[in-house]
């Protein structure tokens, strides 16, 4: 079998399949390390090679997610030789052999932090993209990659194209969200570019603003307001904010994007002020109706 062939043939099939460029390219490096630490070809690893492979990143100390990512990439790739190339052969990665992941709570900015972290924002374009991520709940990457033709402000409304899973949503605007945006809009740079945030400084001044790009500024501020905050805790902190203020969890799912709404769910957990008032109405007619 022609391994490099293979590859190639994966790679189109992945793109075929729609797959994001980030998640193609993980995909590819994750496979290129396995095939080097290799020492059988390809159509001959067993079970116990991939049992062998995770020990050999156990040893390297990654991460059980980034390890699971791993299997996710080869075990797809011995569906490709299976499927589409006719290898006559088992797939080695079993789905047992993920690893368990521990699930943390996702982590919200508190309410009084927040006008200490917008305090040391200065710039219009750092307010209006953090101001999206904390009251649209868009996602980093979905900031950066974000339009102009996906901005609707007249009817208040964000278009969010290929999400997370390749998936389109609407978010909408909320007042502050649309004075920051418009602010920044009257003094973007002149640029050709499409997206909707550019770098402001240096070599790359109106080029689209990274991911990266934007996960420094956030960085930055942090640090100049002491606090331990990151982009996607904005995003939490919307979701907290949405549940206590009794907003459906249908609603917050549709507006963050999310597949499952056990994934939504999760923000129950830390969402103590709403739990808090559910009780409190619910026991106050309890103890009417069962006095003592």
């Amino acid at each position: 079998m022609a391994i490099t062939d293979a590859i190639i043939n994966y790679r189109r099939f992945l793109k075929r399949k729609n797959y994001s460029n980030y998640t193609v390219r993980n995909y590819m490096n994750t496979l290129r390390h396995f095939i080097l630490w290799l020492d059988v070809p390809v159509e001959r690893a067993t079970p116990s090679t991939i049992l062998s492979f995770i020990d050999h990143l156990l040893g390297k100390r990654l991460k059980p997610k980034t390890i699971n990512c791993y299997l996710d990439g080869i075990r797809g790739f011995y569906e490709h030789l299976i499927h589409e190339e006719d290898v006559q052969i088992a797939n080695p990665v079993k789905r047992g052999y993920a690893l368990r992941l521990s699930k943390p709570l996702p982590r919200y900015i508190r309410d009084e932090d927040i006008p200490k972290l917008f305090a040391v924002v200065k710039s219009h374009r750092d307010q209006a993209m953090f101001m999206l991520m904390l009251r649209c709940g868009l996602r980093v990457e979905e900031v950066a990659k974000l339009t102009l033709s996906a901005l609707d402000l007249h009817r208040l409304q964000v278009f969010v194209y290929a999400g997370k899973g390749a998936k389109d949503r609407v978010v909408y605007l909320s007042k502050d969200t649309y004075k920051a945006l418009v602010r920044y809009l009257k003094f973007r740079p002149s640029s050709r570019a499409k997206r909707v945030f550019l770098v402001e400084k240096g070599r790359f001044k109106g080029k689209p603003i990274s991911v990266r790009g934007i996960q420094k500024c956030m960085e930055k501020y942090a640090q100049k307001s002491d606090l331990s905050v990151s982009c996607h805790q904005l995003r939490h902190t919307m979701a907290t904010q949405l549940l206590n203020a009794d907003a459906d969890l249908a609603t917050i799912q549709d507006l963050l994007g999310h597949t499952r709404i056990k994934t939504t769910q999760r923000y129950c957990r830390i969402s103590n002020l709403k739990v808090q008032r559910d009780y409190y109405k619910a026991i106050e007619r309890v103890a009417q109706r069962h006095a003592l």
